[in-house]
């Protein structure tokens, strides 16, 4: 999804992955090798920069304050540390209408709630089609909610993602 993401991509990228807390979290290695734009794990009070992805660390929540990156060792959010909620909770409260969300594949129903802050906050909602998606409950369970403003396939996020934070991607 982030192929076709250049160096000058205009907007911070917080990414959280269900992952074993004892588990290593290789995924800001994997990606990097597939975008032209930075990645990396997130730490505390680190300021969010444009065309940077920032991968929340295994057992600690990702959380979005103004201009700055937080971690969280709190309790766990529907059995799970990060929570893609707690994210997008903290993503609509701090930034209002120039939130996005966006649910992948994924099983569970982590994503719903924060999904719904989004879209009550006036910002932008997307879900990988369940259809298209190895693992279809957490993209179903975002769109259950009635909150998603488009459910595309995995290969055509990337691009709606990127005109979206460049303006001219509309929500429709």
């Amino acid at each position: 999804m982030l192929c076709g993401f250049t160096g000058d991509f205009p907007c911070s990228v917080l990414v959280v992955q269900h992952l074993d807390r004892k588990h290593k979290s290789v995924i800001a290695e994997l990606l990097s090798r597939k975008t032209a734009i930075r990645v990396k794990l997130a730490e505390h009070g680190e300021r969010m920069l444009p065309g940077v992805v920032y991968i929340a660390p295994p057992d600690e929540h990702l959380l979005a304050g103004p201009g700055k990156l937080q971690l969280a060792h709190s309790q766990l959010v529907n059995f799970l540390r990060p929570s893609i909620d707690l994210l997008f909770e903290s993503v609509a409260g701090t930034y209002g209408s120039h939130g996005i969300g966006l649910v992948l594949s994924g099983t569970g129903k982590d994503g719903s709630a924060g999904i719904r802050a989004i879209k009550q906050a006036g910002g932008v909602t997307l879900a990988q089609d369940p259809k298209h998606s190895e693992f279809s409950s957490m993209p179903q369970a975002a769109v259950a909610t009635g909150c998603v403003d488009l459910i595309l396939p995995l290969e055509e996020l990337g691009l709606r993602l990127s005109r979206l934070c460049n303006g001219t991607g509309g929500h429709g």
